[in-house]
């Protein structure tokens, strides 16, 4: 049995009906989400797959909204589990951690969106719970981050022309500046699926 699983977090339709899905640092997210979910099937690697949802917002994360699900491209296999949580990690608000144990995973590769939130998040938390971590960069999404002096309700113009909005080349750098070495091992898509010599 594999002690390694896939988490795939929050790669769902909410994030698409925001304007700044535009601007997102991985257009092409489904597919190197599917480059991994395939490599961890082929491995007989557990998938999991996380969805975020805030019961009640009446915003694109409410459950009503009905983007609450995968991506279109994504599909999870009979079997493997899905969750719903309302924390920014995949742990807290869900079962992930007695999913896990009682698999025997001690080996986690985490992709999802957003690259520096919820992705970064669960990456931290799983490490703090013992488990070995891999961050796959290129199969995360962020966006360009506003300072935290905008007002909430500054427009996506306003973010975009504000000097002080961080570029997501900029938040991917932090983000793997603050964990490689630290809380995880970071790698790209090509590396986690690439066939072992003499496989």
């Amino acid at each position: 049995m594999s002690r390694a699983a896939l988490v795939v977090i929050d790669v769902q339709e909410s994030f698409r009906q925001r304007p700044i899905w535009a601007y997102a640092s991985q257009p092409d997210i489904v597919d190197q989400v599917n480059r991994l979910v395939d490599a961890a099937r082929r491995r007989g690697d557990l998938v999991v797959w996380v969805l975020h949802a805030e019961p009640g917002s009446g915003g694109v994360f409410d459950p009503a909204s009905g983007h609450v699900r995968p991506i279109e491209g994504l599909a999870p296999a009979a079997g493997e589990p899905t969750l719903v949580k309302t924390a920014h990690n995949a742990f807290t608000t869900t079962n992930l951690q007695q999913i896990l144990t009682l698999a025997g995973i001690r080996e986690l590769t985490v992709c999802g969106i957003r690259t520096e939130q919820c992705v970064e998040t669960t990456t931290r938390v799983g490490c703090d719970l013992g488990y070995e971590m891999t961050f796959v960069t290129d199969a995360t999404v962020t966006f360009p981050t506003p300072h935290r002096d905008l007002p909430a309700d500054a427009t996506l113009e306003q973010i975009l022309a504000d000097p002080r909005t961080l570029s997501t080349a900029d938040m991917i750098a932090r983000t793997e500046y603050a964990l490689a070495g630290r809380f995880a091992t970071v790698r790209t898509v090509a590396e986690v699926t690439a066939v072992p010599v003499g496989a």
